[in-house]
């Protein structure tokens, strides 16, 4: 079984930056896809961004689109979502996910699924 541990949310001001972790273990991800969901409350979980383990390559929700940058250490079993020009539409429950089918943004193809760690934007 793998898990999935998310931390580095917290609050900040509009046009401030964050970045969140995901630590992953229990098995290899080489052949993974990682992923980064949030969810607002009242609102459908959202997808955010994606990053291939073996090859880096990466996948943005157009709403974070230059925002937002995805990233991950395969030695640490790490994901990373460096977030700048935060807006207060960021708030949400950010969660880290895995899945085995290349760069999806539909959550039902991720397999593991972390906590989730709260991010708070203020204007």
């Amino acid at each position: 079984q793998v898990q999935l541990v998310e931390s580095g949310g917290g609050l900040v001001q509009a046009g401030g930056s964050l970045r969140l972790s995901c630590a992953a273990s229990g098995r290899t991800f080489s052949s993974y896809t990682m992923g980064w969901f949030r969810q607002a409350p009242g609102k459908e979980r959202e997808f955010v961004a994606a990053i291939s383990w073996n090859s880096g390559n990466t996948y943005y929700a157009d709403s974070v689109k230059g925002r937002f940058t995805i990233s991950r250490d395969n030695a640490k079993n790490t994901v990373y979502l460096q977030m700048d020009s935060l807006k207060p539409e960021d708030t949400a429950v950010y969660y880290c996910a895995a899945g085995r089918v290349y760069l999806v943004r539909e959550s039902r193809f991720y397999d593991y699924w972390g906590q989730g760690t709260q991010v708070t934007v203020s204007s």
